[in-house]
């Protein structure tokens, strides 16, 4: 048992170690930092299944370090959702096979409510027609699943996990996101007080 256990671990890795790095990252936060930092709009963050469990942790955790967002069901979309899109935002949307009909179809009534609105993708079919239509692709490498039917979704989320923390990162660092700014945000609990005492000894160097 040990040795398999190792041996997943170490196929989850490999998969995390060979996501490639582009430009597309760069170009990424470009467009978010543009959007929701200069012309005020957020972040809308959606997937369906699995992958929409992955959007809506990228999404509460751009909120809590200074980058509104929000996630949107696909298909609560087509019944209304939609109008929480806004002129300046920005969809990330996340599919490992790039044909998710859902999300497929959320670009296009997205478009048809405010044309042109910039689409950042994770996915792991960079030649997709969802990759087709974004304005930056951030691809995962495709793994194969560490699932013993090579079904379930596991590795794949576990790389969109991965990319959705580093943009996360890359954007704190980009905006100067602070202690204090954390603590303004998360005031309950550990991390609420952590942030906190950490925000206090910085003011006082």
């Amino acid at each position: 048992m040990k040795e398999e256990v190792i041996k997943l671990i170490k196929q989850e890795a490999d998969a995390i170690a060979n996501i490639p790095v582009t430009d597309q990252y760069e170009e990424a936060i470009r467009i978010i930092e543009k959007c929701v930092h200069q012309k005020q709009g957020k972040l809308v963050a959606s997937g369906m299944g699995k992958a929409g469990q992955i959007a809506l942790n990228i999404a509460t955790t751009f909120s809590s370090t200074g980058t509104p967002a929000v996630f949107l069901h696909p298909s609560d979309a087509q019944h209304g959702d939609l109008g929480v899109v806004q002129p300046n935002d920005v969809l990330l949307l996340i599919s490992n096979s790039g044909k998710t009909r859902e999300i497929v179809e959320l670009v296009n009534l997205a478009d048809n409510l405010y044309e042109n609105i910039p689409i950042v993708v994770i996915t792991g079919n960079p030649d997709s027609e969802l990759a087709q239509l974004a304005d930056a692709v951030l691809f995962t490498g495709n793994p194969d699943e560490v699932c013993a039917l090579g079904l379930t979704p596991s590795t794949s989320t576990t790389t969109m996990t991965v990319i959705g923390d580093i943009l996360v990162v890359l954007l704190m660092k980009k905006i100067g996101f602070t202690n204090e700014d954390y603590a303004k945000r998360h005031h309950g609990g550990y991390l609420g007080d952590k942030s906190r005492t950490q925000a206090r000894l910085q003011n006082k160097k």
